[in-house]
């Protein structure tokens, strides 16, 4: 059963090496985050060297509008269907997965150990991706081959954050867990910034970069690909050093696979009869989460094949976006301590839907509407994300946090199907990528109209440690 918590009001402070160690873990995760699933691989994944030579030259040749650009923007949506396919499926295995990972990993006392052995699978499966080519005859396999990889590295790196996210109340103190969430999500922003511009000056912009990779055969993709990996690894080793690891739970039965799930619906009983308001909020944020999820993971592909964006300018424009979204994720950690988490999210919210909405009604503008306006959607999603973390962690009880982020992950990945499903339905009823921004906007709406629904109490999200009202 899942008890409350008691206050951590007066608790020690923490120690600036863990916290530093600990945010390195965020910073090391944006060669995943900003190069694999969202500015760089994915894009490429979608981009005309998955489409075949003579379609792509037949559109070149054309005016816009013709059968060959039609047939040009065809396949650039099936290619973006069967990616947010592919993403809905591995979401469906987080689903299933992550609240008992996250249970017995509390149980036996092994958050640091599951932490790294999931970060290190996610590491390999990246490293991967450098075998995906854009070869001719095979460029159909050679993309599903691509997306399955992309699927299963979303696995476990979800996996790997529910033990991460779970270490936000080993490295804070109730008095700043809000800053300190910024500071890790703010981190990933950051390394996001350093790791495009180091992969855009060495690889991806010249025609001949670093060591001699050109563009040939994706190379200057597939090697950027693996530079992230090694980033990753490199920068998740600290947390393994200095963050300790949590004790065994002297209570909780260790039990198997089953049986962890049998104990899982208890504990969502339990919180539906005793905590109810902790639950609804885990199901809003499930659904807005898996918007803000889509606004990064499709955001690219939008720029690509809407926009007209080359390989480059998408960096650029990445760069320009870790950095607005960072700073805003700071001063959002900030403010979280200080006005409470749910009012950060719910203006981020709203921010979204003003920004994705313009997106979509000017499609038709050119790239310095995607620059203004795709740039405002990049200021509110960080402050979203790290302030339902940090609200998620005031209220989680006590020795249970990786159970409750475990849970928070299912109740995430129930409903990571919605944007890839909103995407590609929406594309497949307009017949235009655009339509896909406005499938993204409605399951960011419908998230917020579920959060305006739960109740939570102002000293939930200032220095004292306690549940949300029923």
């Amino acid at each position: 059963m899942i008890a409350d918590a008691p206050s951590r009001a007066a608790a020690a402070p923490v120690p600036r090496r863990r916290v530093v160690s600990w945010a390195l873990w965020d910073w090391g995760s944006a060669a995943f985050n900003a190069v694999i699933t969202t500015f760089v691989f994915t894009r490429w994944l979608t981009s005309e060297a998955f489409i075949e030579p003579d379609v792509v030259a037949a559109a070149a040749a054309e005016p816009d509008g013709g059968p060959a650009t039609a047939a040009y923007d065809a396949a650039v949506a099936v290619h973006s269907t069967w990616l947010g396919w592919g993403l809905a499926a591995a979401g469906l295995v987080i689903a299933l997965l992550a609240p008992v990972a996250g249970a017995r990993s509390d149980d036996t006392g092994r958050r640091k150990l599951w932490l790294g052995v999931h970060t290190g699978v996610t590491v390999a499966i990246c490293a991967a991706m450098f075998l995906v080519r854009p070869a001719p005859g095979s460029l159909t396999e050679n993309l599903l081959l691509g997306i399955a990889l992309l699927a299963f590295a979303n696995v476990f790196f979800e996996l790997a954050g529910v033990n991460y996210n779970a270490m936000l109340t080993q490295v804070s103190t109730p008095r700043n867990r809000g800053q300190v969430s910024g500071i890790g999500w703010g981190a990933g922003y950051i390394g996001g910034i350093v790791l495009l511009l180091v992969l855009f000056v060495g690889f991806i912009n010249p025609d001949v970069g670093w060591f001699g990779v050109t563009g040939e055969d994706g190379l200057d993709i597939r090697v950027s690909v693996l530079l992230s990996a090694v980033w990753f690894a490199v920068f998740a080793i600290p947390v393994m050093l200095s963050v300790p690891e949590v004790p065994p739970s002297p209570t909780r039965q260790r039990l198997g696979f089953l049986g962890a799930y049998r104990r899982l619906v208890t504990d969502v009983v339990t919180l539906w009869r005793d905590r109810r308001s902790t639950l609804t909020f885990m199901i809003a944020a499930a659904v807005y989460r898996d918007g803000l999820a889509g606004v990064f993971t499709f955001g690219a592909v939008i720029a690509s094949g809407t926009f007209g964006f080359s390989a480059s300018e998408v960096v650029v424009f990445a760069i320009a976006a870790n950095v607005v979204a960072g700073v805003s994720t700071f001063v959002g950690g900030h403010l979280d301590d200080r006005l409470g988490p749910k009012r950060i999210i719910i203006a981020s919210l709203v921010g979204l839907l003003v920004a994705g909405s313009a997106v979509f009604v000017l499609h038709d503008a050119g790239r310095t509407a995607f620059w203004v306006f795709g740039l405002l959607l990049t200021v509110f999603v960080g402050p979203a994300q790290s302030a339902s973390r940090s609200l998620l962690a005031r209220v989680s009880p006590l020795g249970r946090e990786s159970e409750m982020f475990g849970l928070y992950a299912t109740t995430g990945r129930a409903a990571s199907f919605l944007a890839p499903f909103a995407f590609s339905t929406l594309i497949a009823l307009g017949g235009a990528q655009y339509w896909g921004v406005l499938g993204i906007m409605l399951v960011v709406g419908l998230g917020l109209v579920l959060l305006l629904r739960v109740r939570v109490p102002d000293h939930a999200s200032t220095a004292t440690r306690t549940s949300l009202d029923r």
